[in-house]
């Protein structure tokens, strides 16, 4: 557990994080990406610490990947790559950097490091873990392997490294069906996610899909009715799921996709309202770049991508801490997984 108190004391005495409102200003190309959502004064509070960070980056050969779901002064201020699941693991077979900052959740971490044994990742606060990824354990793999023998597995990346190594391939929201569309078998087994599955099973109706019952606690919350009340009170407003959701979920909404093809979608089509069925920081971070776009409508906060912050980023860099390591046993299985998930995507790209 990180000791604030310590922390903060460090931080104040190496670097000069007091608000500016002046720096803040001089700091107007990064602020412009983001000023629809953060006022310049509420700028002013993260203008030191973007600062700080940015220069702490070259200084120590450092890249900062971070999911669509970070807060926008992390996805805009201080990112050097942003994206879904799918994108930042592509992403990260690229790095030349020395170090991973990753900004997002623990499996996340473990999926770079996975991918670049040789490199050092870091995560800001290696207790920001996922709700969907503990659902599953290698141990529940087996089981359903038991029950289905002879089906393969394909796992969510939002799995453990020990998970992803018990696995046969992984897949995304934004690949799943493609790839289960592509494996010879006719009985596929899908984990965790009961609703990412049940989707993929009715966009692939010539397979078996059968699947673990997991779920995430930000997609599972929302309701058909949710969306209906939504629409008697707003109509004409374009609702997009994400496949995370249930199925009854995504039926109701105009457009599913992952966080990538929502951004895809929205900046595609620029609905003149438009509600993003999914976790809040999504709408932030796109909001600037499409100012004819009015997002609506309720959202759900991730409590573990929400402990990833400015001030824990400066001092995982300050620090090299804390630091993800994959055993090499398990690693070698899961890079396994990830890698046929890319390269079976790709090829289905060309």
């Amino acid at each position: 557990m990180l000791d604030f108190a310590t922390m903060r004391a460090a931080l104040a005495e190496a670097y000069d994080l007091t608000p500016s409102l002046t720096l803040a200003q001089d700091m107007a190309d990064i602020h412009a990406r983001m000023d629809r959502v953060i006022p310049l004064p509420d700028f002013a509070r993260h203008a030191p610490y973007i600062r700080a960070i940015n220069r702490l980056k070259r200084e120590k050969n450092a890249v900062i990947l971070a999911h669509n779901y970070m807060t926008p002064e992390i996805y805009h201020g201080v990112a050097d790559v942003v994206g879904d699941s799918l994108q930042l693991a592509i992403e990260a077979t690229k790095v030349e950097a020395e170090t991973i900052v990753q900004c997002g959740v623990h499996f996340m971490a473990e999926t770079s490091k996975i991918l670049n044994p040789a490199k050092r990742v870091l995560i800001p606060d290696a207790q920001a873990g996922c709700s969907l990824a503990e659902s599953i354990t290698p141990e529940g793999i087996a089981q359903m392997r038991a029950k289905y023998p002879g089906a393969p597995v394909v796992s969510y990346v939002n799995t453990t490294a020990a998970v992803k190594a018990a696995s046969d391939i992984c897949c995304t929201s934004a690949n799943a069906a493609q790839i289960v569309a592509a494996l010879p078998e006719h009985t596929i087994i899908m984990t965790p996610d009961q609703y990412l599955a049940q989707n993929v099973a009715k966009a692939v109706p010539q397979k078996n899909v059968v699947w673990w019952a997991g779920s995430c606690i930000v997609h599972e919350q929302y309701t058909p009715a949710d969306l209906r009340d939504f629409r008697a009170w707003h109509p004409g407003t374009k609702i997009i799921a994400h496949p995370e959701c249930p199925p009854d979920v995504v039926a109701e909404a105009d457009f599913s996709g992952s966080t990538a093809g929502m951004i895809d979608f929205v900046t595609r089509e620029k609905p003149a309202q438009v509600m993003l069925v999914t976790e809040c920081s999504m709408a932030s971070n796109i909001a600037d770049a499409l100012p004819s776009v009015e997002f609506l409508g309720p959202c759900n906060m991730c409590p573990y991508m929400k402990m990833i912050t400015l001030e824990k980023i400066l001092w995982s860099l300050h620090t090299g801490t804390e630091e993800v390591t994959v055993d090499p046993a398990v690693a070698d299985k899961a890079r396994l997984a990830v890698e046929r998930m890319i390269d079976l995507s790709r090829k289905l790209a060309q």
